[in-house]
């Protein structure tokens, strides 16, 4: 009875260090993204965004109504992107959270499992 006990403490432990993993990917895929690949793409965007302004308004090398449909597209690109990035986040914390639960009705029938077979002793002694 007591290597039950052991084996429950010992997997319970498991789970308690699977938990604090599992909560240190979220809180990292969770907060803000800053990845060398999103600043390089933010300053691209906004090099290009700065560079069509300039064009456009200050040099007189575009038309106006042209730098602005430019920079209303590049604009549009971009947010369509970042709705893109959060949803390959969403993505994967559905996938950790379906996972999660998981292993959790797992572990909660192991743990009526356990919970019939200590009744049962305790009734016959």
């Amino acid at each position: 009875m007591e290597n039950k006990y052991e084996d429950l403490k010992k997997e319970l432990k498991d789970f308690e260090n699977e938990k604090k993993k599992v909560k240190e990917i979220i809180g990292k895929i969770g907060g803000t993204h800053k990845s060398k690949t999103n600043i390089i793409i933010n300053v691209v965007f906004l090099v290009c965004v700065v560079a069509v302004f300039i064009l456009g308004a200050v040099l007189h090398k575009i038309s106006m109504p042209l730098s602005l449909e430019i920079g209303v597209l590049l604009v549009s690109l971009k947010i369509a992107w970042m709705i893109h990035e959060q949803q390959k986040i969403n993505h994967f914390q559905f996938w950790m959270l379906n996972s999660l639960e998981f292993r959790i009705n797992n572990i909660s029938k192991k743990m009526g499992n356990l919970e019939k077979i200590l009744v049962s002793e305790t009734k016959y002694k």
